[in-house]
């Protein structure tokens, strides 16, 4: 019993040091879960605005813009996959994975190729284990994405679309699968055709926004025209949403390691009450053991002298 019981006092002792590493695990995701989501506000009403401004221009301009042009039989797609750098955050790489895999069937089934582009060191080893090949791979930054790397994204991205048919890693369409955050508890996994150019406003908007309220778009001079209007606001407009698809995957992964952490917490706390309840019993059946025997010898030390006499 002896042995038993140093053995839950040890599992005691390092279930508590792993309870305080997951508890400040959460508070850290917690302090900064904060300003992700204030980073996401904040870039919304500039995406929402320009997307507005693509409307009015892709609407008015009536020019046929590379982005815009729709292959009349597309062979193969590109698709972004947005993972997190670090574990530790539950199933939030693993869903955003599984809705890559499923938006990678639609388009086997359409009979395109898919060329991979990678964000995070997960989705880079979901990969590299399966020996999938993969075009680029960006790590380093999923909890705090910048907007330079976001256009570095953008620029490699567009660089491939914009490649004649036959060259080397020219693709037909740009998807992009990340992860929503809708609130503390729900993260959602999202996968959006980004190219040929389908202008939706903005659904990532600012909260409260009626259906409706941009409708109507404003009137526009192009100078010095059309094509050149284009050219220069398209680029922003691709990087720009992969820049809100980066926060919005940061909030949602800064989100789902605080939920994860705290159920480790939890976890641990049950752990140690259980530990604590058995170490108390095998202490306790010790004690009974080591009375039971102190009175066994007492007894048969008795009888002894009994016999003796």
């Amino acid at each position: 019993m002896a042995v038993s019981l140093r053995e839950y006092r040890a599992r005691i002792k390092s279930t508590e040091s792993m309870k305080k590493i997951t508890r400040a695990m959460e508070l850290i995701a917690a302090s900064r879960i904060i300003k992700a989501q204030q980073r996401a506000q904040a870039a919304a009403p500039y995406a929402r605005e320009l997307t507005r401004a693509v409307s009015a221009v892709a609407t008015f301009s009536n020019v046929d813009h590379p982005l815009t042009r729709e292959e009349e039989n597309p062979k193969r797609a590109a698709v972004l996959v947005v993972t997190s750098d670090r574990g530790l955050a539950g199933a939030y790489s693993s869903s955003v994975l599984k809705e890559a895999e499923r938006l990678a069937e639609r388009l086997r089934e359409e009979g395109k190729e898919i060329d991979w582009y990678i964000t995070g060191r997960k989705g880079e080893a979901y990969f590299k284990f399966r020996s999938r090949p993969v075009v680029r791979v960006w790590t380093g930054f999923s909890d705090q994405p910048s907007y330079d790397v976001a256009a570095e994204i953008g620029h490699a991205l567009i660089e491939s679309f914009l490649k004649e048919q036959g060259e080397d890693g020219d693709v037909d369409e740009v998807h992009v699968v990340y992860t929503r955050f809708r609130s503390m508890l729900t993260q959602e996994p999202t996968a959006v055709r980004l190219l040929p150019l389908e202008v939706v406003e903005a659904e990532d908007g600012g909260p409260g926004e009626k259906p409706g309220a941009s409708e109507v778009l404003p009137l526009y001079e192009f100078e010095p025209s059309p094509e050149a209007v284009l050219d220069g606001l398209l680029p922003q407009y691709v990087q720009s949403r992969i820049f809100f698809a980066l926060l919005q995957a940061a909030a949602s992964e800064l989100a789902a390691r605080q939920k994860a952490m705290k159920s480790a917490t939890d976890n641990a706390d049950e752990l140690i009450k259980k530990y604590t309840r058995i170490a108390n019993q095998a202490r306790q059946a010790g004690i009974t053991q080591e009375i039971s025997e102190i009175v066994g010898g007492v007894n048969a030390l008795a009888d002894a002298n009994a016999g003796s006499e």
